[in-house]
């Protein structure tokens, strides 16, 4: 699990990139997040222009096995740019979520919300928390599985 350190993060595993005293803001998902959903089938983003809400859902992303999730903005701002080229070939977030993979990028209403954001430190505790969960919970999901935990 990748996770890099000049970087803020959420807890829906979305990250976002932003210099010290600057307006504007890159938002991206993680790498843990790419590999939670697994292979991206389809991508939907806000157009640019468009004013986002921090909190409000701004996308989903389709898996392979066409489960979808929604992306909840980890700030508030005005769109800038879309990330075509992920729209074109979603597979590219799941290749390269912390460069080629961006999402969007936001001119900030509230840079202060920033400050809400988790350090790359605080995320790679929540993140190895979530994936320690979410293992116990698949192996609930199969009782062969859930078995053999018990019996070793």
């Amino acid at each position: 699990m990748l996770i890099l350190e000049d970087l803020l993060y959420t807890e829906n595993h979305l990250w976002v990139r932003s210099s010290e005293g600057d307006n504007n803001a890159v938002i991206g998902m993680t790498d843990y997040g790419q590999e939670r959903i697994g292979p991206i089938a389809a991508i939907d983003l806000p157009a640019t222009g468009e004013v986002i809400a921090e909190s409000d859902v701004f996308g989903t992303v389709e898996n392979m096995k066409a489960e979808v999730t929604e992306l909840l903005a980890p700030v508030s701002g005005k769109v800038r740019e879309v990330n075509t080229a992920v729209i074109d070939q979603p597979d590219i977030i799941n290749e390269d979520p912390y460069e080629d993979g961006w999402l969007l990028q936001l001119e900030l209403a509230q840079p202060k919300e920033l400050k809400d954001l988790m350090t790359a430190k605080d995320y790679e505790v929540y993140a190895e928390e979530q994936r320690l969960r979410d293992e116990e919970e698949s192996a609930l999901e199969d009782p062969v599985e859930a078995l053999e935990v018990e019996e070793t």
